[in-house]
């Protein structure tokens, strides 16, 4: 009897230990703002924590001449989100981290065809009118990314590059 309560214990404690890391996860990532392009462990770590995440497949970074940028690729064969909402809430993730990032291009290949976003740090903080610096937490920047890709056509707009 006294072995099964150690064990019920440990177990509890175990569980308790995994959860705290789980949320620790989210709260850490913005102690990357500030980070540069060439730091790998950074841009991993900002498209590991976003959308589509499960579908990630590398990371190129283009650091041997400005304007430096991110290409992340993604197999989007099985993918249930949708590659235009992932390429804005990652773009947005890295150019609020990065402070060098002047672009980003999402790759997502899906049975031999390729679907291809391109975004700079300039149209994307445009388009949502407030400074990459203004933006403390992950919370204010979830409430901006959620607030803008609510409008369908305000998003096509800046995919097609043909914003207003």
């Amino acid at each position: 009897m006294r072995r099964w309560v150690i064990g019920i214990v440990i177990s509890g404690l175990l569980l308790t230990g995994c959860q705290a890391n789980a949320s620790e996860v989210s709260e850490d990532l913005f102690d990357y703002q500030g980070s540069y392009v060439g730091d790998n462990s950074a841009v991993v770590r900002a498209i590991m924590n976003g959308k589509g995440a499960e579908n990630f497949t590398g990371v190129e970074l283009q650091t041997k001449e400005e304007p430096y940028g991110v290409i992340a690729t993604y197999d989007w064969t099985e993918a249930a989100g949708d590659a235009e909402e992932v390429a804005i809430h990652n773009a947005s993730y890295l150019f609020t981290l990065l402070q060098n990032a002047e672009w980003v291009r999402f790759e997502f290949e899906a049975m031999g065809e390729e679907e291809t976003y391109e975004l700079t740090r300039e149209e994307l903080q445009a388009w949502y009118g407030v400074g990459w610096n203004d933006i403390d937490n992950e919370e204010e920047l979830n409430e901006l990314i959620e607030e803008s890709t609510g409008d369908e056509e305000k998003v096509k707009e800046l995919l097609s590059g043909e914003m207003k």
